[in-house]
């Protein structure tokens, strides 16, 4: 098996890993993945955002985004409001509601985290952070950084 192959395999073993660990977590929390990842974006902006803002930052569709709010805003997790300078734009914000539930999530979720990492030494942890730092650059961030160049 190549150098290549082996990090692929690993990499496919470490997201099954936290995919498994992040439907478990969310699923208690009656969310989906792709709703966390919104409202965990919306929680990084701390105010209110457009939609096709949202969407950018989530790599998703407009449409594929709306549709997660839709669902997060029966759930009083979110509010959408109309733009008084321009009536096409949506913005999204989250409820008090929300902050609450992410916070208690959040914690949860760092403390697991942090609770799998405890067995690695400082040393072993920066590695880790340097070998995912290349990897990310590898698989886009560092080429889209070179075409804007």
């Amino acid at each position: 098996m190549s150098l290549s192959d082996e990090i692929l395999s690993r990499y496919l073993r470490v997201t099954q890993h936290a995919s498994r660990q992040f439907r478990f977590h969310f699923g208690r929390l009656n969310l989906t993945f792709p709703q966390a990842l919104v409202l965990n974006t919306l929680l990084e902006e701390d105010g209110k955002i457009p939609i096709s803002a949202l969407a950018e930052r989530t790599g998703s569709a407009n449409s594929t985004v709306s549709g997660i709010v839709d669902r997060l805003e029966k759930l009083g997790l979110v509010q959408r409001e109309r733009s008084e300078a321009d009536r096409r734009v949506i913005y999204v914000a989250l409820t008090s509601k929300c902050r609450t539930m992410r916070e208690d999530a959040r914690t949860n979720v760092r403390g697991y985290f942090s609770g799998l990492l405890d067995s690695l030494s400082e040393e072993d942890k920066k590695i880790v952070l340097e070998g995912l730092n290349r990897l990310d650059w590898a698989l886009g961030a560092g080429k889209e950084e070179e075409h804007e160049t």
